[in-house]
């Protein structure tokens, strides 16, 4: 069977180039270019496809956004910048989420797929596992091919457009800040090793602590969420403080678990341990120690992800996302 990736290499363009051509997209193209497209259709006999030459028309109003839980205030702000963004366009989002399984956000993709909505953003870290990546991206393929369009928030691993926060450069940035401080010695709470969010800001405190000439941190692994944080905090706790005075959780709602662990503990924060996160979640307004974090512009992220899997463009678009080092009361000077 002929595919339209058959008819792109033919031409000698691209895919994207292809479908604008023969699925009807309203995005023009050079008559050179269409003209090396029309021709190498016909004389590899394909035939469009009429799902294809729907999305690719922009006919569907709706937009898919797969993020790994609505729960997390993180992916809720996300969320409300994406259907921000889509009211804009005047578009309606279908949203699914993936509990953190990866194979879960496979599927929905194949089910936005499937449901023929105009434009996919996936929200949330890709993981260490390079056979899921590639599954995945394959799948995006066949739904590019169809004429949708893809965005992602997190890591540039799937080769479609991506807002990319600036995880590791962000971490550095609050290692420092916390050494400025007077903070010598860390313990990290790094979440699991799968997720590239976890380990990039994991390596960026570290990697900034060493070129600091400081001890490396003590690691604790543990899950990406507000009970994870509470675990990993807990064991931390368990077995001793004497070796560590600031503790940097890799996510706020990992944080604000953390929190709650060593406060039942009878661990004052932050006069006998410092703790920061990372995101600047909107839930931290009422968080008493008002915790350190890194602040992510996360509506606008959500916004700006959605705006690009609306556009067309011959090559995807990579934008990194700078944070913010805020210090606040839950961490001191030492």
């Amino acid at each position: 069977m002929i595919t339209l990736e058959d008819v792109a290499r033919r031409a000698g363009v691209s895919l994207a180039t292809a479908s604008r051509v023969l699925n009807g997209s309203n995005r023009r193209v050079g008559a050179a270019l269409r003209q090396r497209v029309e021709r190498a259709a016909a004389e590899l006999g394909y035939e469009p496809d009429v799902t294809a030459q729907t999305l690719a028309r922009g006919s569907s109003n709706v937009v898919g956004l797969v993020v790994h839980a609505l729960t997390d205030p993180y992916f809720a702000a996300l969320a409300e910048g994406a259907m921000r963004a889509a009211d804009r366009h005047g578009c309606t989002v279908m949203i699914g989420a993936t509990h953190r399984d990866p194979e879960r956000e496979i599927s929905l993709v194949s089910t936005l797929r499937a449901q023929r909505v105009r434009a996919v953003v996936l929200a949330g870290s890709r993981t260490a596992d390079p056979a899921v990546t590639e599954r995945l991206a394959a799948e995006i393929e066949r739904y590019r091919t169809a004429g949708g369009r893809v965005a992602c928030i997190g890591q540039d691993r799937l080769g479609v457009d991506t807002v990319a926060p600036a995880n590791r450069e962000g971490a550095a940035a609050l290692a420092r800040a916390l050494a400025e401080l007077g903070h010598r010695r860390f313990a990290v709470l790094a979440g699991p090793e799968r997720l590239l969010t976890a380990a990039d800001r994991t390596e960026g405190f570290a990697a900034a602590l060493a070129g600091l000439g400081l001890p490396a941190p003590r690691v604790v692994p543990g899950g990406f969420d507000r009970d994870g944080g509470h675990a990993a905090a807990g064991a931390l706790a368990d077995s001793g403080l004497d070796d560590v005075t600031c503790v940097f959780a890799v996510n706020d709602v990992m944080a604000v678990g953390a929190l709650a662990a060593l406060r039942e503990r009878g661990v004052d924060v932050p006069g006998t341990l410092s703790v920061a996160g990372f995101d600047d979640i909107e839930t931290l307004r009422d968080q008493v120690p008002a915790l350190t974090t890194v602040r992510l512009p996360l509506t606008a992220m959500g916004e700006r992800a959605l705006d690009l899997a609306l556009e067309e463009r011959e090559r995807p678009s990579v934008e990194s996302v700078a944070g913010e080092v805020v210090l606040r009361a839950s961490t001191r000077r030492v």
